[in-house]
């Protein structure tokens, strides 16, 4: 029991050593870090005024500012035309709150922009909103159709195009249907809508007409086809497919003979026996 005893004394005197060396190197290494530590830096308040600030991006926000306040410095003309866009494209009707809204137009603010917009022929003003106005009032192709059978003299395709969106699809579908003939004008080069109706009574200058009768028309019916087709007509006969028929079955077009003129002779019942003056040269 005295050695064990012995050997556990000289075992923990072994332990206390080891830790009194730990602490010691623990120390010197904590001693040495902060006497090689630098001093800390000095910055004078001189150096800290004069630094610059960071650079200000402009926000998606000022852009819109920038926008809007362009528009309103525009022209009166530009800012209408601007209006008038809004309304043409949308066909609903506006306020002066709902147009700046839309279009950053302000027609409250700017006396001389609401006055020529009240004004203006293509705007309707009902004392409160504003709406396009187009030159007649037609919204769809029956009531287009409609206005175009009052017109027995045409209307011209110019004076249609701003009555809704799509009308001008709608007059392409008229015509295929052959409920209208759009034809152009020789003279200003625009197109004119015609009612293709033959309960409509059409007038017909007597110039039209003496031109008409004045044009003299080829002997030949195939050159009659050949002009037909030269302007975008098809011929409703075939003159040269008939003639190859007759030939191959023997078939002879025969001249039409004139009729012969009926003579009055002595012979012949007269009627008329109290004018004798139109039986003076009677044949025998």
């Amino acid at each position: 029991m005295g050695s064990l005893q012995e050997s556990l004394n000289r075992f923990k005197k072994q332990q206390e050593k080891c830790q009194s060396t730990l602490k010691s190197i623990a120390g010197s290494k904590t001693t040495t870090t902060k006497t090689n530590a630098p001093p800390p830096r000095v910055v004078p308040a001189s150096t800290l005024a004069k630094s610059p600030l960071p650079a200000v991006k402009f926000s998606n926000d000022t852009e819109r500012l920038q926008h809007i306040n362009n528009i309103r410095k525009s022209p009166v003309g530009a800012q209408i035309k601007r209006v008038i866009d809004l309304l043409f494209e949308s066909r609903q009707s506006f306020t002066a709150e709902q147009i700046n809204e839309a279009c950053y137009v302000d027609v409250k603010g700017n006396k001389a922009v609401f006055e020529s917009l009240a004004k203006n022929p293509k705007v309707n003003y009902e004392g409160k909103r504003f709406s396009y106005k187009s030159k007649h009032n037609v919204r769809d192709q029956k009531e287009l159709l409609r206005l175009i059978r009052t017109f027995a003299e045409g209307i011209a395709v110019a004076d249609l195009k701003d009555a809704y969106p799509n009308v001008m699809e709608d007059l392409q579908v008229l015509k295929a249907a052959r409920q209208i003939w759009l034809l152009s004008n020789f003279d200003s080069q625009e197109d004119i809508a015609y009612p293709n109706d033959p309960r409509v009574p059409i007038k017909v200058d007597d110039e039209l007409k003496a031109l008409f009768r004045a044009i003299e028309l080829p002997r030949d019916m195939l050159d009659i086809e050949r002009e037909l087709q030269k302007n975008g007509m098809k011929p409703a006969t075939n003159t040269a497919k008939r003639r190859v028929a007759a030939q191959n079955f023997g078939i002879l077009t025969k001249p039409k003979q004139k009729k012969k003129k009926t003579e009055i002779s002595k012979r012949t019942k007269l009627t008329n026996a109290h004018l004798p003056e139109l039986f003076r040269n009677l044949n025998g």
